[in-house]
């Protein structure tokens, strides 16, 4: 965390506490959040693989902890479906100075995690049930345990809402609408107007031929859609965790759940619904849209509003990865909405 000049002077830092807000942490307070007493991951910084038992097997996932904090963690829920953690990177600019506890963790089928060849195991209960073992094996309770939620992620933060709340402290849904069929809807509504007529002929007949490897479906798509709609910045500047871990997906698993592209969804979700279950999770829960994102803001807005405890975060810079494109009030409202809970 970039602290002012005026608090940086070793000499005056007590003193100037107050006048720089209680966000600068204390010196005892930054000492027990880097306290592994008690973690015996530690020896090995934070990171462990996860056996995750399924009707198909036994596997391992893989989980990365960092800091301590008894009272507040959280366990993030990474895209795609198999887009692994690496994008959420940027969470170690701002989590750690607030003194919040966090995992970073590949999903079966993604990044460190086993890589099964087995498509009974991609289904969203069986997922759900992973989270709940991961959960176990961590520790977590309802007393401290928040689940985060980004794109495919917010999706499965919804269901294991839904199926163990009990067990959660609170809730984060990130750039995730609650209904397929609504985001197909924005998706063919707002987003595919906006290419080029033919150009979008072109991606929708290569689509429906299974040639989206053909360098012209990314060659159209990238610099008329990803930049606009899922980071705003030319392709060329995009962050390095965002090209590792895009470079590191599970096609397959992507393909097969959510289709070739984030223009709409095709596949195994393609009828998933969820926005008349919301009124059922009733744990604090914060929905964050924003205004250039594949998923409607509006929509999002009405989500936060069906939830009981529901707050709503809108992003006026930022697309897809918010965190990124509008990064500060992203982590403001994160960051905010966490500390409230612990």
């Amino acid at each position: 965390m970039f602290f002012p000049a005026r608090c940086a002077l070793g000499a005056l830092v007590a003193a100037l506490l107050a006048a720089c807000g209680s966000s600068v942490p204390s010196a005892s307070q930054s000492s027990r959040y880097f306290d592994n007493s008690r973690h015996a991951d530690a020896w090995s910084g934070g990171a462990r693989m996860i056996p995750i038992h399924t009707p198909n097997g036994a596997f391992n996932v893989w989980v990365k902890r960092v800091g301590n904090n008894p009272s507040l963690k959280v366990l993030l829920l990474h895209g795609g479906p198999a887009v692994p953690h690496d994008y959420l990177e940027a969470m170690d600019s701002f989590l750690p100075a607030a003194g919040i506890e966090y995992y970073y963790y590949d999903q079966l089928g993604a990044g460190n995690s086993d890589q099964p060849k087995n498509d009974d195991l991609w289904t969203t209960n069986r997922f759900v049930d992973e989270v709940e073992q991961v959960r176990t094996a961590l520790g977590l309770t309802k007393d401290n345990f928040c689940l985060y939620g980004q794109s495919w992620g917010g999706l499965l933060a919804i269901e294991y809402a839904l199926a163990h709340q009990d067990q959660l402290k609170c809730l984060v849904i990130s750039n995730m609408m609650a209904s397929i069929p609504a985001y197909n809807a924005y998706a063919k509504s707002k987003l595919m107007p906006e290419l080029n007529a033919s150009d979008l002929a072109t991606v929708q007949q290569l689509e429906a031929e299974n040639k989206t490897d053909d360098p012209r479906y990314m060659g159209i798509l990238v610099p008329q859609f990803y930049e606009k709609h899922f980071l705003r910045r030319p392709a060329a500047e995009w962050p390095e965790p965002v090209n590792r871990a895009f470079a590191r997906q599970n096609e397959h698993i992507y393909t097969l759940m959510q289709g070739p592209s984030e223009l709409g969804a095709g596949g195994r979700l393609v009828n998933w619904d969820r926005f008349a279950d919301l009124k059922r999770i009733t744990v604090p829960t914060l929905v964050i849209g924003a205004k250039y994102d594949t998923m409607d803001p509006a929509y999002m807005e009405k989500m936060a509003k069906q939830l009981p405890k529901g707050e709503y975060a809108f992003m006026p810079e930022g697309s897809h990865l918010a965190m990124y494109d509008d990064q500060q009030r992203y982590f403001a409202a994160l960051v905010g909405f966490l500390k409230k809970q612990d």
